[in-house]
């Protein structure tokens, strides 16, 4: 897995973010982590035979798909993963003080 941190909207944390926004967030990493490892873990399946294309560029650059495929995944919450998460943990977060 690469310490490349993801540039999509919504995958960062702004500055002065409130509690539930970085908790959203913070799910949002978590399930593109999640998808990146599944990800990693289908491309290690070897039906028998060699790869006829294999290099080391290949796998950087099969890595570097699934990484970004995994991003805008979390991002786009198809898989709900990260909304899951985020409402189970929200009981946890302190009451917010109404803003006036």
């Amino acid at each position: 897995m690469s310490a490349i941190p993801s540039h999509l909207p919504g995958m960062t944390v702004a500055p002065g973010a409130t509690d539930r926004e970085k908790l959203a967030a913070t799910a949002r990493q978590f399930e593109a982590i999640f998808v990146r490892q599944m990800l990693a873990e289908a491309r290690k399946t070897h039906f028998g035979g060699e790869r006829l294309f294999s290099s080391q560029a290949l796998d950087t650059f099969n890595q570097m798909q699934d990484e970004h495929f995994a991003d805008a995944t979390a991002q786009s919450g198809v898989l709900g993963l990260a909304k899951i998460i985020e409402e189970q943990m929200t009981r946890f977060l302190p009451a917010q003080k109404d803003r006036d």
